[in-house]
């Protein structure tokens, strides 16, 4: 849970950076930008943290990981971009939203798929 709680907050920190520093006109492109450096995080946690009895090299695990989080970061920026930019609607409330199913899918694809 730290671990997802960590890389959600880094995740919404580059978020917020994207947006009101460097003025991101997109709430979705700014998100899609955001959610690698929290996947980059969330990689860390899970291999040396969370998952610590896997037993598949880190080259596959980067490899599933990847896959399964190049889903997950499609996911979330269109839930975004359909959320903020077309509906118009607060970016901090469909983050929220994008993430809870974030959580559900990563969770559930790195335990079944990645570190098992």
């Amino acid at each position: 849970m730290i671990n997802g709680l960590v890389a959600t907050a880094v995740h919404f920190f580059v978020l917020q950076i994207n947006l009101k520093i460097l003025d991101f006109s997109s709430a979705g492109l700014a998100n899609f930008v955001a959610v690698f450096f929290g996947i980059a995080v969330s990689f860390v946690g899970s291999r040396y943290f969370v998952f610590k009895a896997h037993k598949q090299s880190i080259f596959r695990q980067v490899f599933k990981f990847a896959g399964l989080y190049i889903a997950i970061a499609l996911i979330h920026g269109g839930v975004m971009y359909a959320w903020s930019d077309i509906q118009g609607w607060d970016y901090v409330i469909g983050f929220a939203v994008a993430t809870t199913m974030q959580v559900m899918i990563s969770y559930w694809g790195n335990k079944l798929l990645v570190f098992k």
